[in-house]
């Protein structure tokens, strides 16, 4: 049993959500915390110089809103939102935060995939802790 999972959420709030918070709590022990992180992907510089001032900011407070709302009847479950690459920051957010497992959803692959990993297999790969994987 776990006592600090994380479980990724995409920002368009896939359908699986539940699902991968049920097994986060199956695998939770008594007294486990479990996180829900949503990850606002960066723009470019480029991009964000053409963009009005803060709306960044604004996106990410959007997303954070869509999250908790989302979440609301789950007591057990903390909403976090942060900006980054996706793979990269929630295996970041799992050695800062000494996450123990992350439950993640992942989408069939398609052929591009296989070429350049899906966020799902990145994790995989390099997470330093438990990853479990639904399909």
């Amino acid at each position: 049993m776990y006592k600090n999972i994380l479980v990724p959420i995409a920002a368009d709030h896939d359908p699986s959500t539940e699902a991968a918070l049920n097994v986060a709590r199956a695998l939770a022990a008594d007294g486990a915390k479990i996180t829900a992180l949503t990850v606002v992907e960066q723009m470019p510089g480029y991009v964000q110089s053409q963009m009005p001032e803060g709306q960044m900011q604004k996106m990410q407070e959007e997303v954070e809103t869509g999250l908790k709302a989302e979440l609301e009847s789950a007591a057990d479950v903390t909403p976090v939102v942060v900006a980054g690459h996706s793979a990269r920051t929630i295996l970041d957010y799992a050695d800062e935060k000494g996450i123990d497992c992350i439950v993640m959803a992942s989408h069939r692959p398609e052929f591009s995939d296989y070429l350049l990993g899906s966020t799902a297999a990145r994790v995989v790969r390099h997470a330093q802790c438990s990853v479990h994987v639904l399909r």
